[in-house]
């Protein structure tokens, strides 16, 4: 089994005990963590060192997490992961997350091991973000000629079965909640109760169908994810 390279993170978190916590246990992982405990330092961090991924507090003093997040993106020359550790659990904070460029959200209380391996699947994703084509199983995506191909064949995808495929890929194999896939296909713009629900339905006429057993998969009261083998049949 291929061992996965240590990470360079960055923590931005102000409750010095749970900054500790974090630390100390990543570093027993391996993984090199810098550590600032205000939203400015962080941003000056972030923007002058080079980190594989960012662990960033909602609620930071004077310069909250949303605005250290939001600078982040207008500011850094690449894009760099972050996750989103807060109190705050509702739909509506995780929507402003996702909106101002967060790219995973975790609610505390939160399992130490969890977050590690949210940090772990984020950078590989980021990774395979970096490049045109994405391969995932019997699935190959390449996002410079907008194609999409199952065991080599050629999917007749639209272009919006094409999004919500890329978008799966991208997060495999955590789950794509209905409320973050409307939110990256549609933005703040509303849309009929029903348009995601057909939109997928259509995906898993051309995915899913046509081939031994079906990729999409639902996952009950939670959202949307790939299924990469046989054995974890759509529910």
């Amino acid at each position: 089994m291929k061992k996965t390279p240590p990470l360079h993170m960055l923590l931005v978190e102000d409750q010095h005990n749970v900054a500790k916590t974090i630390a100390e246990y990543m570093e027993l992982k391996g993984h090199v963590l810098d550590y600032a405990y205000q939203g400015m330092q962080g941003l000056e961090l972030a923007l002058n060192q080079y980190y594989d991924l960012i662990i960033l507090d909602l609620n930071l003093p004077a310069l909250d997490g949303l605005e250290v997040c939001q600078h982040i993106r207008e500011k850094a020359d690449r894009h760099i992961p972050i996750i989103m550790l807060t109190a705050r659990d509702s739909i509506e904070d995780k929507i402003s997350g996702f909106h101002v460029g967060a790219d995973d959200y975790l609610t505390k209380p939160f399992s130490l091991q969890e977050l590690e391996v949210r940090c772990l699947a984020l950078s590989r994703r980021h990774l395979l973000q970096t490049n045109h084509t994405l391969h995932l199983g019997p699935l190959r995506i390449d996002r410079k000629q907008k194609q999409a191909f199952r065991d080599g064949q050629l999917l007749a995808l639209s272009v919006m079965g094409l999004k919500i495929l890329t978008i799966l890929a991208e997060a495999h194999p955590q789950v794509v909640s209905r409320t973050e896939l409307s939110y990256k296909l549609w933005g703040d713009q509303p849309t009929e109760s029903d348009a995601l629900r057909s939109h997928i339905y259509q995906l898993r006429n051309v995915l899913d169908k046509p081939f031994s057993y079906p990729m999409v998969k639902t996952v009950f009261g939670a959202g949307f994810t790939l299924a990469l083998e046989q054995n974890n049949p759509s529910e």
